[in-house]
């Protein structure tokens, strides 16, 4: 009773002070502004020389990808990442082609076909469900896609199922406001906090020469 009333002439104190009257502060949006996935030339992802601009070797290095694991390419696209992270984990080792576009899964699925790559799974997921199987995956790297994620709170929580004990999360993107084909870093990380993941490590000095700004591992917590 004496709390209350403390609070009580607390507030008539402030009203005959002409105080604002203390408020909740309005809850945040509950969805931020995403770019438009890309659905054009497939060929934009296989340019020259990309191979050392965004040193994939060690970006796979940061993610522990190694002879016999098991791989997520998240928003695959042509399958540039699919083809390279095949190549690393060798035959008794898998990856997921993952994308929302069928001409992407179809492209992948002709590509890995013509270039005799038999360790690939192409993947039609949904917008905030990789559609992974459970316990499938030590490795995922989402590369320039994030920004397009319109719900990646869920998909990242839908990812987790997929997690094998110790997997790492890639996410390599640019600056921007959402809308722009970039996502800001911070916002990122608050979205990776709330769907359960901590940060394991930040390689951004690896990836600016590709003309993007981060690259962040993530860890289920």
């Amino acid at each position: 009773m004496r709390f209350r009333s403390f609070l009580f002439a607390c507030a008539l104190l402030s009203a005959s002070l002409g105080l604002p009257a203390q408020t909740t502060p309005p809850a945040p949006p509950q969805h931020r502004a995403t770019s438009t996935p890309y659905t054009g030339d497939l060929s934009i992802f296989e340019t020259p020389g990309r191979d050392q601009r965004l040193h994939i070797d060690r970006v796979m290095d940061a993610l522990a990808i190694t002879t016999g694991k098991s791989v997520a390419d998240v928003g695959a696209g042509s399958g540039w990442f699919t083809v390279r992270a095949a190549k690393r984990v060798g035959d008794t080792g898998t990856v997921y082609a993952v994308d929302i576009n069928p001409a992407a899964i179809q492209h992948i699925d002709d590509r890995t076909r013509q270039e005799h790559i038999d360790n690939v799974k192409a993947v039609q997921s949904k917008p905030d469900n990789p559609e992974l199987p459970r316990d499938s995956v030590n490795a995922v790297l989402l590369l320039k896609t994030y920004h397009e994620v319109a719900d990646p709170v869920t998909l990242l929580r839908n990812l987790r199922a997929a997690l094998r004990p110790g997997a790492r999360v890639g996410i390599i993107d640019r600056d921007g406001d959402g809308t722009d084909h970039g996502v800001n870093k911070s916002i990122v990380l608050h979205e990776a906090d709330e769907a359960g993941y901590r940060l394991l490590a930040e390689h951004d000095d690896l990836v600016k020469e590709d003309h993007v700004d981060y690259f962040l591992v993530l860890a289920v917590k």
